[in-house]
């Protein structure tokens, strides 16, 4: 193949590729997106698990393990806290678990943390172990768990923590 034809066809390919992402920034323009996912925050939630299993392992309880699927439902409710699409707190947990449980496997059990505000990972997981309900869950026989954070467009934080015994 000659080097005009496969310049050729990789451009036709790119736009190929390219034409959703166009249409769906001009459906959605970047001044319009109130939640954003950003690279900075995410890495919060790495830590916010380190802060959490730091903490278990010195109640003499196992590491949770990060799983895709429920961090990906996580994120969802956070996203969406974060947009205003659902109100601050726990709405549609029910609905989260179906969706995991379909992703996962039968679970015998799950809950799930929510905060907000401009902290630190080391502050939020300080919050919930100053709360009993959420000092509860963290503490709980749980094996698995899922993180996701998102800011709004006054650079609040959302914050999501999913926990899941299989």
């Amino acid at each position: 193949m000659s080097s005009l034809s496969s310049n050729r066809l990789l451009f036709i390919l790119c736009s190929i590729l390219t034409l959703p992402l166009l249409s769906w920034s001009l459906k959605y323009p970047a001044t319009h997106q109130p939640a954003i996912y950003d690279t900075t925050v995410a890495r919060m939630e790495d830590d916010i698990l380190g802060y959490v299993n730091d903490y278990r392992s010195k109640k003499g309880l196992p590491a949770l393990q990060m799983n895709a699927d429920i961090a990906r439902e996580a994120q969802k409710h956070s996203v969406d806290m974060a947009s205003h699409k659902v109100a601050f707190g726990h709405d549609g947990f029910e609905e989260r678990v179906k969706i995991i449980s379909y992703e996962i496997g039968n679970m015998n059990s799950s809950a799930e943390n929510v905060a907000y505000g401009n902290l630190s990972p080391k502050e939020v997981v300080g919050i919930w172990l100053k709360s009993p309900g959420h000092r509860k869950n963290i503490e709980g026989r749980y094996t698995l768990t899922g993180i996701g954070t998102a800011t709004d467009e006054n650079n609040t934080i959302f914050f999501t923590q999913i926990f899941v015994r299989k």
